[in-house]
């Protein structure tokens, strides 16, 4: 069958001309790079052929491709953009959404994935390499497409062995990529433009990740990790790692677990990455449908320009199915993290009891905005069905709020402020063996105390002085220090 990649062969129309085993240029089975010529039959034929072969590379040599509908994926198949190549969206022809049993567990975008540029479902080995790009053009949908829409250039199920990587993709609509249920993802220098649209990446129930060198600038989530319900089970996720990001958000979050949390999350390493950007979180981490959220470790991460630097939540939307329970968030680690102009919402761990433990803070120094006057220390509202930093009434820390943790644990770390301040450095609002070890805390010329603790078994300070070189203030309601057994 590899000899079909070398011999002429009419499909479609297009007439494919003598070529190197396993290269299939599209321009061969009629694509025309003129940017007005529909490309998506000649594309689709040179899939059909290389898989046909047993497998082949899909080639655009310069030149830019009109898509006005939607490639089906198959497996073996490598999509390569040569330098100077474009593939351009349309705002019409593409494959009309699926219906799906389960689309009330997640937003619509999240349930239908056919509506794309390129689509594959139970598909293995399939990749994009090369150094050009696949843009949306500006006509694909961010909210609930019509028949023959697109609202994502790629999106994948089920997949095994997919490589993303070296291309770049701009303006994707609700998502640039969108994969669900897949094992063994490689990225290498990829660069996401979507900060015209919504999201980057959404990496959903899929394990065993190796992302490294990418650069997404989005508006929505740049890039997420998320298990929904789409595809009918709640799957596991994890074996991730993530190096050399560089990332943005226009409204939402830079790098992100949720909101969509159904199946477990373990094994994520995110390192050497830099944040210039968050409508909301920098590093977002949240359950909010069930999900248990273990072995997560962030290091050597620098962010400014977010809303809210550090978030972890445990809610009880339970938007999934098979009856979830409440989640939790254990063992996470923070090493060498730095944000400045840390934005208004405050720091916060908010769980429900029990639900958030283990969490280590090692060199985490942030700069929040301050300004503040005093304020009520009770704790804020909450919506406990909502993700968002904003579903949290405003924080009475200007620094760190915390509330149902349980070993958490802050070394050689610090919050100041740009502005003076009324409010605690930190308050920590229920919980056990709360330590904080060499920890430096801005005191504000009103604020009652530096460290605020309320209903906190065996909290413990140790070593630690506010930024006039005093030591710090410790508020205690109904508390008990415990520095022995931390």
């Amino acid at each position: 069958m590899a000899a079909l990649a070398s011999l002429a062969v009419v499909l479609g129309g297009g007439t494919a001309v003598a070529a190197p085993p396993g290269i299939f240029h599209v321009s061969s089975f009629g694509a025309v790079a003129d940017g007005v010529t529909n490309a998506a039959p000649a594309i689709n034929d040179a899939v059909t052929a290389a898989h046909a072969a047993g497998g082949g590379v899909v080639t655009f040599d310069a030149g830019n491709y009109l898509l006005a509908g939607t490639v089906k994926l198959k497996s073996d198949v490598t999509i390569e953009l040569k330098a100077g190549s474009t593939i351009t969206g349309s705002a019409g022809g593409y494959d009309p959404p699926e219906s799906n049993p389960y689309d009330k567990y997640q937003d619509y975008g999240h349930s239908h994935f056919r509506n794309a540029m390129f689509f594959g479902d139970k598909v293995d080995n399939v990749k994009f390499i090369g150094a050009g790009t696949i843009d949306g053009g500006g006509h694909l949908i961010t909210g609930n497409p019509k028949s023959g829409q697109a609202d994502k250039i790629i999106s994948i199920t089920r997949c095994t062995n997919f490589t993303l990587s070296g291309i770049k993709l701009r303006r994707g609509g609700h998502f640039a990529a969108l994969i669900n249920g897949c094992t063994g993802v490689t990225s290498e220098s990829l660069v996401i433009d979507t900060a015209s649209d919504r999201d980057g990446w959404n990496i959903i129930s899929t394990r065993n990740v190796k992302i490294n060198n990418i650069k997404a600038a989005a508006n929505d989530d740049a890039l997420a990790f998320k298990s929904d319900y789409a595809l009918g089970q709640k799957l596991p996720n994890g074996n991730v790692t993530v190096t050399n990001a560089q990332l943005s958000a226009g409204c939402c979050n830079a790098l992100m677990f949720g909101s969509e949390t159904c199946g477990d999350f373990t094994g994520y390493d995110f390192s050497n990455i830099t944040i210039t950007g968050a409508g909301k979180s920098g590093l977002g981490l949240v359950s909010m449908d069930g999900a248990v959220i273990s072995d997560v470790h962030y290091r050597d991460i620098k962010m400014s320009g977010t809303k809210s630097p550090i978030m972890i939540k445990v809610g009880t939307r339970k938007r999934c199915g098979n009856n979830p329970g409440v989640g939790k968030v254990h063992h996470i680690t923070y090493d060498n993290i730095t944000g400045t102009s840390a934005g208004s919402f405050s720091p916060t761990m908010w769980g429900e009891p029990g639900s958030i433990s283990d969490i280590t803070m090692n060199n985490v120094n942030l700069n929040l905005p301050g300004g503040s006057g005093t304020m009520s220390t009770n704790p804020p509202s909450n919506d406990p069905k909502n993700y968002n930093p904003n579903s949290i009434g405003t924080r009475p820390a200007f620094g760190w709020y915390l509330h149902n943790v349980t070993n958490l644990k802050f070394t050689n770390s610090s919050v100041k402020f740009g502005k003076d301040d009324g409010r605690p450095a930190v308050i920590v609002n229920n919980g056990s063996k709360v330590t904080f070890d060499h920890f430096t805390a801005q005191r504000g010329g009103k604020s009652p105390s530096d460290v605020l603790v309320q209903n906190v078994s065996g909290y413990c300070v140790r070593d630690s002085a506010n930024t006039s070189g005093g030591a710090l203030r410790i508020g205690n309601s109904g508390s008990a220090e415990g520095c022995a057994s931390n």
